[in-house]
């Protein structure tokens, strides 16, 4: 099969050539000031620098900002992904090992004292010194162990910059040329047939390196894209205020429809419009689901993840939107999120860590003992389902068929436990095999539903004779302390940051280890399966690899893996374009706001 055919059945990716779906305007955009929209994050964010954060929400905002290679069609269900700052499709060649992409002409940043009032144009240079920002020891990006040993030259430049203590951003990088003003150039080490996912990653946009060079590590507070929307206001986990960037190029909005039930409508009310529409974007962090659903009720929101607290307010019987609803002009957008919810445990802690078959018997009693149907059921009021596999619903490499080992059985893990010597003392709990005390610590936060959650632990550790204590902190703080392989456990998610298996697989790859690993899961036979599994294409072969990876982290007790959430999102009627994308999370781009009523 050709690169170009297995390539096009990854992911379910159609290349469409040299036509864009997001199609260049006749005239710049023009987003009316008057429309603002107002919307809420669960969690606050981190900083604004692409290379240095990994949160969905600083992404999120990262995404209206910057500029990528390519992106994904709207509508388009499986994913599709399309030119965004290049004129077509890239030329692929050499099997996938060389790709070409040729930058449109016209694209610029947005003004900054740092180009000292010249207008400063996007070009293929600029492309190049933000792929290198990735692999500059001093950034430690989370996001590094997407390129680490794919582009030729690329990782013997850092490591020269990890022996001197300085990163040649000015070095020729044999796999990464700016060919001349508009053109780039790639040459991977070996076929990566998921090389053209990583340029459409929302990291991956570019940036100048003079704004980079000018505001140094206060970089996070001055995003400087060429994208559609800018910072306008940023007050750290407090508010967050976009505005539609004045001289951004424009597209046409120029969709086709891939669900007709949905996207009917929202194709009439949307086709032909010159994006973005939206003049202001008001983010606020709300991390209350309690005053999140307050805050929608009384029409300060404009559209609502619904917490899942409040789904009997708004579900009937039969799962459909109540009437007092509808009678408000609410619509709801229904769908499986392509993420999971899991606990990890730190490989390197001296009480959980290891591989010693002691220490993975208590492992998979914790995870056996941890009642999943209550997580559904009582935290989640039923708005997830059970994550059966690390790869979830609608991302290749998905088995729907594959049922977990790792199931909820209190009883097998209480003999477990007793066959290798945690032993019960006279107060209930168990010690360790050598008679000291057995305390586990899972990291926790401050919120409703991770206060739910801490109790359902509780309830499911005392149930099988193990201590547990919540360490309560900032989820900045536990992340740095993650990296770290200084949490004991901890709760994730990982939504799919591209549509395929390896997106959620990298997640337990050893060498990951300090970036997307958090649970520091170092397994020769997990990390054997994963990189013979990156040389193939999207093929049987590689989906019974992604089955042998799941069982062995099953068997090792990685991860206690819990669901795949629901997403009921509540939509009130003036705002029109509205469609959750699996993979993009600031659909604000692409919608439009009528008068509020």
């Amino acid at each position: 099969m050709s690169f170009r055919d297995s390539v096009r059945r990854a992911g379910g990716i159609a290349f469409v050539g040299l036509v864009a779906a997001i199609v260049a305007a006749p005239a710049a955009a023009v987003a009316d000031p008057n429309k603002v929209l107002r919307a809420a994050f669960p969690t606050a964010e981190t900083g604004f620098d692409p290379v240095r954060i990994s949160d969905l929400y600083s992404n999120t905002v990262n995404e209206a900002i910057f500029d990528r290679l390519l992106t994904y069609d709207y509508l388009a269900r499986p994913a599709k992904l399309v030119p965004m700052a290049v004129e077509g499709m890239p030329e692929v060649s050499d099997n996938g090992r060389t790709y070409v992409f040729r930058l449109r002409k016209g694209i610029y940043f947005t003004p900054d004292p740092a180009f000292k009032e010249h207008r400063r144009e996007l070009v293929a240079e600029d492309f190049v010194y933000s792929f290198k920002r990735f692999m500059d020891p001093k950034n430690r990006s989370p996001w590094a162990f997407m390129i680490e040993g794919k582009i030729e030259g690329l990782d013997e430049l850092a490591e020269a910059a990890k022996k001197s203590g300085r990163f040649d951003y000015d070095a020729k990088v044999p796999g990464m040329q700016a060919v001349d003003r508009y053109t780039l150039k790639f040459r991977l080490k070996h076929t990566d047939f998921n090389f053209l996912y990583i340029t459409a990653h929302v990291p991956f946009g570019a940036m100048a390196r003079e704004v980079v060079e000018a505001y140094g590590d206060d970089v996070q507070a001055h995003p400087v894209g060429s994208g559609p929307y800018i910072l306008k206001q940023w007050t750290r986990a407090a508010k967050i205020v976009l505005e539609a960037n004045p001289g951004y190029r424009g597209f046409t909005w120029d969709f086709a429809v891939s669900d007709p039930a949905w996207d009917d409508a929202l194709v009439a009310a949307m086709r032909g419009k010159i994006m973005p529409q939206i003049g202001r974007v008001e983010i606020s962090i709300i991390d209350e689901d309690q005053s999140r659903w307050l805050a929608f009720n009384q029409k300060e929101l404009d559209y609502l993840a619904l917490p899942a607290t409040f789904r009997p307010q708004v579900f009937d019987a039969d799962n459909t939107l109540k009437s007092e609803w509808k009678d408000q002009g609410v619509s709801l957008f229904r769908a499986i999120e392509p993420d999971i919810g899991y606990t990890y445990f730190n490989f390197r802690d001296p009480l959980v860590g290891g591989f010693t078959r002691e220490k993975i018997a208590l492992r998979r009693a914790i995870i056996m003992g941890y009642n999943l149907d209550d997580e559904i059921r009582v935290v989640r009021k039923f708005q997830a389902v059970p994550a059966e596999m690390p790869i979830p619903v609608g991302v290749v490499g998905h088995d729907p068929s594959y049922r977990s080992i790792n199931r909820y059985d209190p009883g097998l893990a209480n003999r477990l436990l007793d066959h290798f010597g945690y032993n019960k003392g006279k107060d209930g709990y168990r010690t360790l095999p050598d008679g000291k005390p057995l305390v586990v610590h899972q990291a926790s936060g401050s919120s409703a539903i991770e206060r739910d959650f801490n109790e359902l632990w509780q309830k499911s550790m005392d149930a099988i004779g193990i201590r547990m204590v919540f360490d309560i902190g900032k989820f900045s703080d536990h992340l740095k302390a993650s990296k770290a392989c200084q949490l004991m456990m901890w709760g994730a998610a990982w939504t799919a940051d591209y549509p395929d298996g390896d997106n959620f697989m990298q997640l337990l790859y050893g060498p990951n280890t300090g970036q997307s690993n958090n649970g520091c899961y170092e397994s020769k036979a997990f990390d054997a399966f994963y990189k013979k599994a990156t040389r193939l294409p999207n093929s049987p072969e590689r989906d019974f690899l992604f089955l042998e990876m799941t069982r062995q982290m099953e068997v090792d007790g990685a991860w206690s893996l819990h669901t795949s959430r629901e997403r009921n999102q509540l939509i009130r009627p003036w705002v029109k374009g509205y469609k959750k994308h699996p993979i993009l999370h600031g659909e604000f781009v692409y919608m439009d706001l009528e008068p509020r009523t």
